[in-house]
């Protein structure tokens, strides 16, 4: 059986593809159809698929997307760093030419589609209102105590 025959079967409540979730995601795609856009602007998601009118606004990515494009980049460009410092001996100022531009647009090209995976994730779960319960709020547990 197929991660879509799983997810299609006859309408009942069945698991969501996460990997496939996530895949649309990273593709900026809606992770229900893989057909709609997930964002308005750059890192703005859609309130609704215009494709399969999956309601999307329930995302609660936060700083996830940010910290996960910290912790990719960061090992990539430290280790290249270290390799470059190796091979060629260059002044703190060469460095900083190299590195922050290449620091800047590779996090500038990550962040997108690592929050689009994130949304996917979260969808797939049936975290943050994807599913059929409503998330658990903050401000009536305050109220009750």
């Amino acid at each position: 059986m197929t991660e879509t025959e799983v997810y299609q079967n006859n309408g009942q409540k069945n698991e969501r593809p996460t990997k496939l979730a996530m895949k649309r995601g990273f593709a900026s795609r809606c992770p229900s159809c893989g057909e709609g856009k997930l964002f308005d602007k750059f890192v703005k998601v859609t309130p609704q698929c215009s494709n399969c009118h999956e309601e999307l606004h329930h995302h609660r990515a936060d700083d996830l997307p940010a910290y996960l494009v910290i912790l990719i980049i960061g090992h990539i460009v430290v280790a290249a760093f270290m390799m470059t410092d190796m091979v060629f001996k260059l002044a703190n100022w060469q460095h900083l030419l190299i590195w922050i531009p290449i620091t800047t647009v590779l996090t500038l090209a990550l962040l997108q589609p690592v929050k689009g995976a994130v949304v996917g994730l979260q969808w797939a779960l049936r975290m943050h209102g994807f599913g059929d319960q409503p998330d658990y709020d903050d401000s009536v547990a305050l109220k009750e105590h």
